[in-house]
């Protein structure tokens, strides 16, 4: 049996009768992750949003939980205690990556590409697929799952959300070259394309709806279409009007994300002073 086979196969059981010969299945599993062998959701160009999700690599991690006890781990001066299964992540040589001292914490069972900065405190969940020569900023979460482009920057204290179940479910995704502000934050499977720049501030969930003033329309969630921000958009917090009943006469608005232009080189040179950081 191949390993997705093996994965599908000990998740439907119920118990495990040989827990050693489970245990060596994802440890390999595990390895395949942190070597970005596999990932929870990958791009397709087959499918509408551009992405495919792994099911069968969720139900890997999920393992990883029902086969793990809970255990000190290592470092012995500075404890944790967590499912044995899921330490701290042994940074591979030769990738350049960088986690400056502070607090920082990288969960085994997630791919850290090369070149990758890594400012404290930081924190990436087991899953999550971080390509080459990205920035995660000081208090910044990249969640359980969560799918992180090349050349990304993820400013201070922005939240990426992960989405480890349902299953089926996509993660999110922040593709090439994408800058997410600070205290922003991205969730519910919500795609983020290209080149995108989202100010500092700007909250995204899969049911926000995006008002783009220069294309003049609404991007929205669409039934298993994923809510996706256009390629090179920069996205700001912005409000809406109640326009009825009590909240329209109370002179109520609601918070809602508002593409106000697209990527030009005035945002291109901005966005260069980030470099400079790393």
């Amino acid at each position: 049996m191949n390993l997705q086979t093996h994965i599908e196969e000990l998740f439907s059981k119920q118990s495990f009768e040989h827990v050693e010969d489970a245990a060596r299945v994802f440890d390999e599993f595990k390895a395949a992750l942190n070597e970005g062998k596999i990932r929870a959701a990958e791009p397709d160009a087959n499918s509408p949003s551009g992405w495919r999700v792994n099911g069968w690599v969720k139900k890997g991690i999920l393992l990883g939980f029902r086969l793990g006890r809970v255990a000190s781990l290592p470092p012995a001066d500075f404890q944790f205690f967590d499912k044995h299964t899921y330490p701290l992540k042994r940074l591979p040589e030769g990738r350049n990556i960088r986690v400056v001292p502070g607090g920082s914490s990288i969960r085994d069972g997630c791919y850290i590409g090369r070149n990758v900065t890594c400012m404290p405190p930081m924190y990436v969940n087991a899953g999550a697929f971080v390509d080459d020569d990205t920035m995660i900023d000081s208090h910044a979460l990249v969640g359980s799952c969560a799918q992180i482009g090349k050349r990304v920057h993820i400013s201070a204290a922005a939240q990426i959300g992960g989405v480890l179940e349902p299953i089926g479910a996509l993660p999110v995704i922040i593709e090439d070259g994408a800058l997410v502000g600070g205290n922003c934050g991205v969730y519910e499977g919500t795609i983020v394309g290209q080149a995108a720049v989202l100010a500092a501030g700007t909250i995204i969930t899969g049911s926000t709806p995006v008002y783009d003033l220069v294309r003049d329309t609404v991007h929205r969630r669409e039934g298993d279409a994923p809510l996706r921000i256009p390629a090179g958009a920069v996205v700001v917090p912005g409000a809406r009007a109640v326009t009825r009943g009590r909240g329209k006469e109370l002179g109520i608005s609601l918070y809602t994300p508002v593409i106000i232009k697209y990527r030009d080189d005035k945002t291109d040179q901005a966005v260069r002073l980030e470099e400079l950081l790393r």
